[in-house]
């Protein structure tokens, strides 16, 4: 029997995450107050008392959430037989399982979060989550449309997040809801995160990447661009850098985890999306056990 430690991404966060347990543990608030020093501005004042507006903000929001979840990860002091993060969650992951500091990787994900911010404006444009569809026809449908859309996030069956320019994004849901899928829901996010529109915010993430010490990590990461288990740092890293423009492979992580032998799953940072998502997965690889039998 495994445990793992899953991690979320952006899109967690919720104004007063991390207050209580900042006044209830020395240990988070020591690490919180070092987190304010290193990003240089008080990103507790924003995360425990800050409008959704301000934390729906990239730069803000990935600090916060890789903070909410890796203090948790500390405060718990896991053991974790493997670990895996969804998109920004990878970077908890890794300093959960010892392969980057604390530091380095609140540093690492605050250059990530204003690079891609940057990107954001130059190239704007969004993401939707299709409802009710097969992967292979979300795909077809990207790949017919006009302009840049692909599948982004690859989340649970039935949920697959598409990104892309606004307008393609647009057209392709259009299409996909008369391809069948039962919604086709743009989601309020700042930009086309994983698509090739993150491109230049890559070629920035990888020199901060080359310039931080990687650690053998102590369990697997299962990482998104391939959905297997690493524990070498350079592979670990090279991940790293083309996750920004590849698909989040979550569906094919949970079932790669789970057929390595993990049986629980513990999520740690805000909220509980991943439950429910890691939920669904399972339910399909039982169900597919069974009409194996």
């Amino acid at each position: 029997m495994k445990h793992a430690y899953v991690f979320p991404g952006q899109g967690a966060q919720f104004s007063g995450m991390g207050k209580e347990i900042y006044e209830n543990n020395t240990k988070a608030k020591e690490l919180f107050d070092k987190a304010n020093e290193i990003l240089g501005f008080k990103i507790t004042d924003i995360m425990f008392n800050g409008s959704d507006e301000e934390l729906k903000q990239t730069n803000v929001t990935q600090p916060a959430v890789f903070l909410h979840s890796v203090i948790l990860a500390k405060v718990m002091n896991i053991a974790p037989d493997a670990v895996a993060g969804h998109s920004l969650g990878e970077f908890s992951a890794l300093v959960a399982a010892g392969a980057i500091s604390f530091e380095d990787g609140l540093r690492l994900v605050a250059k990530r979060a204003a690079a891609m911010q940057r990107c954001c404006e130059n190239n704007p444009g969004g993401m939707a989550a299709i409802l009710g569809l097969d992967d292979a026809k979300v795909e077809e449908i990207c790949t017919q449309s006009d302009g840049v859309v692909v599948a982004a996030n690859y989340n649970c069956p039935g949920q697959l997040v598409i990104s892309g320019a606004d307008e393609a994004i647009n057209n392709a849901c259009s299409a996909l809801k008369e391809a069948g899928a039962r919604r086709a829901l743009r989601l309020p996010v700042g930009g086309a995160f994983h698509s090739p529109l993150m491109e230049d915010a890559g070629a920035e993430l990888e020199q901060a990447i080359a310039d931080t010490n990687f650690n053998t990590p102590v369990c697997p990461i299962y990482q998104n661009v391939d959905a297997a288990p690493h524990t070498n740092p350079e592979e670990i890293k090279a991940n790293l850098i083309a996750q920004l423009t590849a698909p989040v492979r979550w569906t094919q992580s949970v079932k790669t985890m789970i057929a390595d032998g993990v049986t629980e799953f513990t999520e740690l940072g805000p909220g509980a999306v991943l439950q429910g998502l890691i939920k669904k997965v399972s339910a399909e690889v039982t169900a597919e056990s069974r009409a194996n039998i």
